[in-house]
């Protein structure tokens, strides 16, 4: 186990520890990680003595040639050296309350902060002191777990997450990061303690399934919550997607396993962070719109609307950003069909042109949405629409080209319309607005004002409306 430590930040960080008369290790990710031959460059140091007078020697060791961040509250340190960060903290003893997953803090040894580590992957110990340096400690067999791909905890699973339900989530990132399976133990307490979910705050939540949805392959973490109940209770709204109900001797596709298989796909494509919200969103008003016609089947008609509107509610529940990237997404989701259907038809210039100016910047996104969207256990029928949907984005590609349309706007806005027009009706301005934009998109007239402002007096006089 040499050889994870071969940075001198580690020499000097033990060499420290001597000089203090402490112990000290290397816990956590970073020893999980190299043992998996993965690159991490985020630090855990645990030391039995006071680990923010530790990150302070450390700190004057490297000459200062570090930022060192102390926070004496919760008895920690973090020092930023290149591109590395470094935590620091002492071996403690924990306990917690029912009502709180923020446990109750002692200094302790180094048995008591192995019986605080979650999952055996996560409580392996690499000594930085000189008499053991690279002796790697492994209290609970966590390298035979990293070899069998299996993710358990380190003590009693019941007890575990009912101290901190938060790492009922931890446990199934870390499976589904590492294409690990949940010992079945671990996975039955998850399922016994999965209202405990209700103490942990919304904005740890949402940085855990954001870690799962960066993912390479995310699916797995959402299958993982859906079995054991933490996805009905987090993310209701997914999990109302899964089913399939027969009526008539006619079905509807599982629209759950729909998403997650858009989600993977998309992942192969992007790692937008917010693109990938857009793949699991983009049905999520299935359910409220599913209706049953005799003739046809199964119709899930305007669920692009309506799911469109569902965005706000789910990110501001979520604690996610309510900005720019909150309308992205609410964009997508709204316009996530229209690009499939252009690849149904014959792609006009002037349906390309409505496209580009209602996706904006975003056109090219939404394609990639819309060729993740392409699912079927029918490969000749995917690649079909695939290639069509490549013609489309020839035609986006060339239409942007000619007109210059990204970010577009038609020159006659609501002001001159309401400056031009006796306006009664303030829905009027809109429509007026609407209709010539449509004869500039259509290229029946080019969007100059002068001839706009002559159209709209032509359709404000067939609406009654007179010039001001």
């Amino acid at each position: 186990m040499q050889s994870p430590l071969d940075n001198p930040i580690f020499e000097l960080i033990g060499k420290t520890a001597d000089e203090m008369k402490l112990r000290a290790w290397v816990v956590g990710g970073f020893v999980r990680d190299s043992i998996l031959k993965r690159e991490n460059k985020d630090i855990d140091i645990v030391v039995v003595g006071n680990g923010v007078d530790f990150a302070q020697a450390v700190a004057k060791n490297f000459n200062n040639d570090c930022t060192l961040s102390v926070f004496r509250n919760f008895g920690t340190a973090q020092i930023k050296f290149d591109d590395w960060i470094i935590e620091f903290i002492g071996a403690r003893k924990e306990s917690y309350r029912r009502d709180s997953r923020k446990p109750m803090v002692e200094n302790g040894t180094l048995e008591d902060d192995q019986n605080r580590r979650d999952f055996t992957i996560n409580a392996m110990y690499l000594s930085l002191n000189s008499d053991q340096f690279g002796e790697l400690y492994d209290p609970y067999n966590g390298v035979q777990d990293l070899q069998n791909g299996v993710i358990k905890t380190c003590n009693n699973p019941d007890v575990t997450f009912d101290d901190d339900p938060l790492r009922m989530l931890r446990g199934i990132r870390f499976a589904s990061r590492l294409n690990f399976r949940i010992e079945l133990k671990t996975f039955e307490a998850i399922k016994q303690n999965v209202n405990r979910i209700e103490i942990v705050s919304q904005e740890r939540i949402t940085d855990e399934m954001n870690a799962m949805i960066m993912a390479e392959k995310p699916s797995r973490a959402f299958d993982m919550m859906s079995k054991t109940g933490l996805l009905t209770l987090i993310f209701p709204e997914m999990m109302a997607l899964h089913g399939v109900e027969t009526r008539n001797g006619k079905s509807h596709k599982d629209n759950f396993y729909h998403t997650l298989q858009v989600l993977d796909n998309i992942c192969e494509l992007t790692d937008n962070l917010w693109l990938r919200w857009a793949a699991i969103l983009h049905d999520i008003a299935k359910p409220a719109t599913k209706r049953f016609d005799n003739r046809v089947g199964w119709t899930f008609h305007g669920h692009e609307d309506k799911g469109s509107r569902m965005v706000k509610g789910i990110f501001q529940r979520m604690r996610l950003p309510l900005d720019e990237k909150m309308r992205y997404v609410s964009k997508l989701v709204l316009l996530h069909l229209r690009p499939i259907v252009l690849s149904k038809e014959t792609v006009t210039d002037s349906a390309v042109r409505r496209l580009i100016v209602d996706a904006g910047e975003h056109v090219t996104d939404l394609v990639t949405l819309c060729r993740a969207d392409i699912t079927s256990k029918n490969e000749a029928k995917v690649e079909k629409h695939l290639k069509n949907l490549i013609l489309v984005q020839d035609k986006i590609n060339e239409v942007l080209a000619k007109d210059e349309l990204r970010n577009w706007q038609p020159v006659l806005t609501g002001n001159h319309i309401k400056n031009h027009f006796e306006i009664k009706d303030p829905q009027d301005i809109g429509k007026i607005k609407e209709a010539v934009r449509e004869l500039i998109l259509d290229g029946q007239i080019p969007n100059e004002l002068a001839i706009a402002l002559e159209k709209a007096e032509e359709i404000a006089a067939s609406m009654n409306i007179s010039l001001r």
